[in-house]
């Protein structure tokens, strides 16, 4: 049997073969990006291991055998899980490798920019001394109101490193119950409430048809004037050239994203020399650590199915 590795970032796929060919299991790769290159691909095989690769319609109707589709990563918005799910395909994402790792990278991003730790760096690198930004733009956490959007594992554990520096913390999340919330000592907010009331609005919610665009010149018009943006989460959630605009304009005071829409940031973008944006290429997630484990889950996934196991992780209805 064979599974099919459409693209990835790491510089071999040693993991993925110890583990499949192992058990008898042929691997086939490519860095395919479009679906002339991914159809004949995935024809063959009987599992299928993507992480960038847009797997839509017309290459799920180019499986003839697949028994799963593995995402690399928590969020699944690059395969159409209807189509899939249509043609009995289970498709499966590894939710739990790189939980703080990304909850550290949010705290980083948050303290960078409320305590304007990069603007001072390069203030002093070309020769300055003092502050970089007026006095009212380095801001005490305990002070802020902090908004977070979407409290799964990685909001929570957002969350909770929060706690220890005493700020007011919102949570908006419309399937979470309210006592879940306030258990962890955050206020259950709604959604036009925690985007109005916050002073550093972070983001961690999937990519849907409900939270696409969430963030856009009509909603950040609705946020305090000189409030924070942090987008750990998907690019697409935000509006990119609202978000310029906002910064541009001072409505908004900073933004700090590892995502973005599109991806990679175009050399021509604002965002790459506005002094009060953090940015990072995609990488919150990245760790020796988190890394293997994601690979080794993926690969193992695989093998699951292969094998003719039940599927845990399974996030298009497909038992």
């Amino acid at each position: 049997m064979q599974v099919a590795i459409t693209d990835f970032s790491f510089p071999t796929l040693e993991i993925e073969e110890a583990i499949l060919t192992a058990q008898g299991f042929e691997v086939v790769s490519g860095q395919c990006k479009t679906t002339e290159t991914l159809a004949p691909l995935v024809r063959d095989a009987d599992a299928v291991i993507t992480q960038f690769a847009p797997i839509n319609s017309d290459v799920i109707s180019a499986m003839q055998k697949a028994r799963v589709i593995v995402r690399y990563g928590i969020g699944v918005d690059n395969v159409n899980l209807e189509a899939a799910r249509l043609k009995g395909i289970p498709v499966c994402n590894v939710p739990d490798y790189c939980i703080d790792e990304v909850a550290d990278h949010t705290l980083a991003f948050i303290l960078g920019v409320t305590r304007q730790v990069v603007s001072n760096t390069m203030h002093v690198r070309s020769g300055q001394w003092g502050l970089a930004f007026p006095l009212d733009q380095m801001r005490t956490l305990r002070d802020l109101t902090v908004g977070i959007v979407g409290f799964g594992r990685i909001g929570r554990e957002v969350a909770s490193r929060l706690a220890a520096f005493k700020c007011k913390r919102l949570v908006f999340d419309p399937v979470v119950k309210p006592d879940v919330i306030e258990a962890a000592g955050c206020v259950p907010t709604d959604l036009n409430g925690i985007i109005a009331q916050s002073d550093v609005l972070s983001l961690h919610c999937p990519s849907t048809a409900q939270t696409r665009r969430l963030i856009n010149a009509e909603s950040i018009n609705t946020m305090k004037r000189g409030a924070i943006l942090v987008n750990l989460a998907r690019g697409d959630l935000v509006e990119t050239a609202a978000l310029v605009a906002a910064l541009k304009s001072g409505q908004l005071s900073a933004a700090a994203i590892d995502v973005c829409d599109p991806e990679p940031i175009p050399a021509d973008s604002p965002l790459r020399q506005l002094p009060n944006v953090i940015v990072a290429s995609h990488v919150a997630s990245a760790s020796v650590k988190a890394v293997r484990t994601l690979r080794e889950t993926a690969a193992g996934l695989a093998a699951m199915a292969l094998r003719g196991e039940k599927l845990p992780n399974v996030v298009n209805g497909v038992s």
